[in-house]
């Protein structure tokens, strides 16, 4: 155990009954969505205030224990597991919505605030944060993991959409970085460098987020393809068209047919894309028939969209259920899910060369993604008791890896690092990786946050 007895008992002292040490609690929090071997922290705690983390942090530091902020546990590389033990902090509790400002379309919350609790809330205002990962993530982990979805293509990433944080950092300090003003030229991003780090840096305890006015209308439309070069092809011409997309998303016909399996749908066992609209009623059928007249050109058929809410809604959440239904497909299996990014214009051969390793492969792994912004996903199914097949997805994941930094892209659009991918660091960095590690050792000198993850030898 990595955590002395003391530091138990000081953090029982501070937290009462908020403090577990009980097995399933432990277990739930050792698990990860994906490969990861179960890692369970030494204890969870359950803080309801800033000052309530920033004394767990203080008594960790003083004791050397190693802290991991834990949301809802989706993240797909291990980012939230306590590889070296010590205290789970989890912020379920934490998860108010403190502030909403209408006027300046921003809004202030706790980290443990869910994306659609937080869109329920805001449903009156006519307002709403678009960010969509497809899990009903926390806000503090979607900052943490500088997540992204099936949005981003018009709304951004949350890099683009997080306008300050409240951050405690490794020796309990609080600090405030970026304001509720739209741009700034004060000093260092610090707001930046703590979205995407992984909670390797310190634990958010507030966000600022920008929000955005409703649409006035929002059409969703899907469309199938023989094949899939066709499909990515029109993806390239209608990003290159300048035609506003909201969502414009991939699956592979092995997605295809797991999404009838596991939903009762009726897709067509081919590549299809899936796309939405948002804007005004004239503006939205304008879209539309552009994009209908792209896929035509690209052999596309059954072009349908609809404006309907509940066909929109049974549409995108067959979409995000994609995960799960491809893990149905192939019963007590586990899943590498891996993703990259490529620049658009190299995003048809990025997919046509993975779909030609796993076709050799003896792995199935269907392949989908926000290919809207060039980013897409391979989901190698794998027997968790069989490490030759394990290897096997390595392996492919591997030379994803590789074609990506050659076509100029990168190792991961939105998953992260973790521990998945900490072996690639280096290839896409170089020096700055060194450069990573030596502001993590400033803020972290006795590397408690969080340790194992993103940087090399914390």
């Amino acid at each position: 155990m990595s955590v002395p007895a003391e530091a138990l008992t000081a953090l029982g002292e501070i937290l009462g009954d908020r403090l577990s040490r009980s097995k399933s609690d432990l277990d739930l929090h050792g698990q990860s969505e994906t490969w990861f071997p179960a890692a369970p922290p030494d204890a969870v705690a359950y803080p309801r205030t800033t000052d309530e983390v920033a004394a767990i942090v203080r008594l960790c530091a003083a004791h050397g224990c190693p802290m991991v902020g834990w949301g809802v546990g989706t993240s797909l590389e291990g980012h939230a597991l306590a590889v070296r033990g010590g205290i789970c902090v989890d912020f379920s509790r934490m998860n108010r919505v403190l502030a909403v400002h209408p006027e300046d379309m921003d809004v202030v919350v706790q980290p443990g605030v869910t994306r659609e609790d937080l869109n329920a809330d805001l449903r009156a205002t006519g307002l709403f944060f678009p960010v969509d990962p497809g899990a009903n993530a926390t806000l503090g982990g979607m900052a943490s993991t500088r997540a992204s979805g099936t949005t981003a293509v018009r709304y951004g990433t949350m890099r683009d959409n997080v306008l300050g944080l409240q951050v405690v950092l490794a020796d309990g300090r609080v600090i405030r970085t970026g304001t509720r003003a739209r741009k700034s030229a004060a000093g260092y991003d610090l707001t930046g460098l703590f979205v995407g780090a992984e909670g390797t840096l310190g634990l958010i305890t507030e966000l600022t987020l920008k929000l955005y006015g409703q649409p006035e209308a929002i059409s969703a439309a899907v469309c199938a393809f023989d094949a899939i070069g066709p499909a990515v092809d029109t993806v390239i011409q209608t990003i290159q068209m300048g035609i506003p997309m909201a969502r414009i998303e991939f699956v592979d016909a092995a997605t295809a047919a797991a999404v009838n399996a596991y939903a009762g749908a009726r897709f067509p066992e081919k590549p299809h894309l899936l796309v939405e609209f948002h804007g005004s009623p004239s503006g939205v059928a304008e879209q539309a028939e552009a994009f209908g007249e792209i896929v035509a050109d690209n052999s596309g058929a059954g072009f349908e969209w609809s404006s309907r809410p509940e066909e929109r809604t049974a549409l995108w959440t067959m979409r995000h259920n994609a995960y799960y239904a491809c893990l149905a497909a192939r019963p007590g299996a586990t899943a590498l899910v891996t993703d990259l990014c490529v620049p658009i214009s190299r995003l048809a051969e990025a997919v046509e060369e993975t779909r030609a390793d796993i076709a050799a492969s003896y792995i199935p792994g269907p392949i989908l993604g926000h290919v809207g912004d060039g980013n897409f996903h391979a989901i190698l199914l794998v027997d968790p008791r069989n490490p030759v097949e394990l290897a096997e997805a390595k392996r492919l994941s591997h030379r994803m890896v590789e074609r990506a930094l050659r076509l100029g892209g990168t190792v991961t659009g939105e998953h992260g690092i973790g521990m998945g991918k900490l072996g690639y660091m280096e290839a896409e960095h170089g020096e700055a990786w060194d450069v990573m590690g030596q502001i993590k050792r400033a803020l972290d000198p006795q590397g408690l946050m969080n340790p194992g993850k993103l940087v090399r030898g914390d």
